[in-house]
């Protein structure tokens, strides 16, 4: 029989975060052996790696950074909120985030592809957190912002969870008061595009079939349907562009008010929202 003791399969969980049993059974396997019994659990680890990718990761964390004029966020999925509040899963994030910040990649391929610090690629960070969690670990998101200052603005849709919506501005000036109020706005009114400039053709073209064909289904007359159509299009532009919505903390006013009210200007923001 294995000689360990209580202590060791404690020291053992603490650094694998594996479950209590399969500490006891690495330890049984590895005779007792501490640092045979912690590559065992990683080899065990990684080989369900692929069992669990395809798996559904619908909680997580966003995470951010911004400073001068660099500002990065991410996206880190799991499946449980279990795992999402755990210490070893925020870790991990910030890691990552850390990371981020220093490379400045842009893309997701080329940052899971990238080499961190002690040599191994995101990605191959990523599938040990797996292994050592037990769950689906999935990087889903990077966004990158910088040449002028960065606003950020994190919020925790529950108060038991990390961070699970963010926000990432780039302002034309060093207004981050303004901006900080600005990302909040974009955290609660989710605009889709930066400006009416910025909508897709083809969303505009589709949102004018919608409402013309809603129009005939309603009734309405032939003549009037093409000023009706109009100004549905109009609305749909204002509703899912950033600088015409009307501004959270004061509605009286668009976002483009309050910006100018700034003396500064939005070139760019992300949102990301866990699971979405």
């Amino acid at each position: 029989m294995a000689s360990y003791t209580a202590q060791d399969v404690k020291r053992l969980r603490e650094a694998t975060a594996a479950g209590m049993l399969d500490c006891k059974k690495a330890l049984d396997e590895a005779e007792g052996n501490y640092e045979k019994a912690v590559e065992l659990i990683r080899v065990k680890g990684l080989k369900g790696v692929t069992k669990r990718e395809g798996r559904l990761t619908s909680n997580g964390v966003v995470l951010a950074k911004a400073e001068g004029n660099l500002g990065v966020m991410l996206e880190l999925n799991c499946e449980t909120d279990f795992v999402a509040k755990g210490e070893r899963f925020i870790e991990l994030a910030e890691e990552l985030l850390a990371h981020l910040f220093a490379s400045k990649i842009a893309t997701l391929d080329a940052f899971l592809a990238s080499t961190l610090p002690t040599g191994a690629t995101v990605k191959a960070r990523i599938d040990e957190g797996n292994a050592t969690l037990g769950e689906n670990i999935e990087l889903r998101k990077v966004a990158v912002l910088e040449g002028s200052p960065v606003a950020l603005y994190l919020h925790r849709t529950n108060p038991d969870l990390p961070p699970q919506l963010g926000v990432l501005v780039q302002l034309a000036t060093d207004a981050l008061e303004a901006g900080k109020d600005v990302a909040q706005h974009i955290a609660a009114f989710a605009p889709l595009y930066l400006n009416r400039e910025s909508v897709p053709a083809e969303a505009i073209e589709n949102e004018r079939h919608i409402a013309e064909e809603t129009a005939r289904n309603e009734g309405k007359p032939e003549a009037s349907i093409e000023k009706i159509v109009a100004g549905r299009v109009t609305g749909f532009v204002k509703e899912v562009s950033l600088l015409e919505q009307a501004f959270a903390k004061d509605a009286k006013k668009t976002v483009q008010q309050v910006l100018d009210e700034a003396k500064t200007a939005v070139s760019a923001f992300h949102r990301f929202r866990v699971g979405q």
